[in-house]
């Protein structure tokens, strides 16, 4: 049976609408003060009541954003979208689709331990599927499209940061609430390791070539 192959087009542009609108319905999670907060005239004290809205807000947007731009670095080298592509893409949009809720759920129970590890396991769940399209990907290419084996390990480890690090501040968010809380600023850092480091690695190859 021939293998199947599915219009890259339409296979990008629903993927970025997905994003798109995702990343949208997140600000309406912070609530718009009602009439009679806003008589009482302490914008300060409105304000600092959605704090969590705003904490829940800008993590799951900025890590939503980097999802994003790490799907179209490698779909990029994408020649054919197949079956396999198709269905780890379909599992990684759901659970961007979900995140909205979980971001509600760990806001709203902002205290509690089991929102906030609900809402970590969601973006965990993105970062496998993620890592999975980074593993596929280069391997189905086999060099074909431009990715080189520096750049499909840079992918590789790029996915598999972010799926450790939600995944790890998932489980300590039941025995240490405070550190996983925080931990997700270790995405970007190693993010920038990882940069800094396969940059160098790059140029060292082109120089010796």
């Amino acid at each position: 049976m021939e293998k199947e192959i599915f219009d890259k087009s339409r296979f990008i542009s629903f993927s970025d609408a997905v994003f798109s609108i995702a990343m949208t319905l997140l600000v309406l999670e912070v609530v718009i003060p009602s009439y009679s907060e806003l008589q009482t005239g302490n914008t300060l004290l409105i304000l600092q009541n959605r704090i969590p809205s705003f904490i829940g807000l800008i993590v799951s947007f900025l890590v939503t954003a980097i999802y994003w731009i790490g799907h179209m670095r490698i779909m990029k080298y994408a020649s054919t979208i197949d079956t396999k592509i198709l269905w780890y893409n379909i599992f990684l949009l759901f659970f961007i689709v979900l995140l909205p809720f979980s971001t509600a759920f760990y806001v709203k129970g902002f205290s509690y331990k089991g929102p906030f590890a609900f809402y970590c396991f969601n973006l965990a769940a993105i970062g496998f599927f993620n890592f999975l399209l980074n593993i596929y990907i280069p391997k189905k290419e086999k060099g074909l499209t431009g990715i080189t084996p520096i750049l499909a390990t840079y992918f590789k480890y790029r996915a598999l940061n972010a799926f450790l690090i939600w995944l790890i501040a998932g489980f300590l968010a039941f025995y240490i609430p405070t550190i996983a809380r925080i931990l997700f600023i270790l995405l970007f850092f190693f993010e920038f390791l990882l940069t800094r480091h396969f940059k160098k690695k790059q140029l060292k190859e082109t120089i010796i070539e």
